[in-house]
């Protein structure tokens, strides 16, 4: 059995890049909007977007790694888009309800959760259907650290230089849920193959 090591250049490299683009970065159209959309759908959408990410990002390394079969990977994540969609946004609606929230807050907040982790999740499994296992793998790493960096960066309400602190953290988050994850599945995959 060969062993595939988890690719840390290709993440060391886009963590780098990102960072110098978003310091690059004036009054971005993005940061623009994101500082006028409503509080509701911000609140929703970026709980979606940030929970897509990580969820499906554990889920793509264990599966790859545990069965290295393409079509379990797929399956998984278009069981997460939905089971986990409906999930996420219900136990929004829900928290949303308790804090005694303007009913149309509710539904906005509910609505935006559920459409933005399906589709999230979603662009996960792009890759999978193109290209092999492995690379597909390296691909769904870059866009789920692109994509963390990017969210993070809107929906921080600090100066610039505090807001490479924010994405910092929560790259090392997604990074944690990769390494650990991808030796979750090697492990089972090695003891029960």
């Amino acid at each position: 059995m060969v062993r595939n090591e988890p690719p840390f250049l290709p993440i060391a490299l886009l963590i780098s890049l990102i960072f110098a683009e978003f310091y690059k970065l004036e009054n971005n159209t993005l940061q623009n909007i994101t500082n006028t959309m409503r509080e509701s759908f911000k609140s929703g959408s970026s709980f979606g977007v940030a929970s897509g990410i990580i969820t499906t990002l554990g889920l793509v390394m264990g599966l790859s790694t545990g069965t290295h079969s393409i079509i379990a990977v797929i399956g998984g994540i278009l069981s997460i888009a939905i089971a986990d969609g409906l999930s996420e946004s219900t136990a929004m609606h829900i928290s949303r309800k308790s804090e005694n929230k303007d009913m149309n807050y509710v539904r906005e907040s509910t609505f935006s959760t559920l459409v933005s982790k399906f589709f999230i999740t979603l662009t996960f499994a792009i890759p999978f259907l193109l290209i092999d296992l492995h690379t597909a793998m390296k691909v769904d790493i870059l866009w789920g650290l692109f994509l963390t960096a990017l969210i993070s960066y809107l929906v921080s309400p600090k100066q610039k230089w505090e807001k490479g602190r924010d994405i910092l953290e929560h790259l090392v988050i997604v990074a944690f849920v990769v390494v650990v994850t991808y030796y979750a599945g090697e492990w089972l995959h090695a003891k029960f193959s």
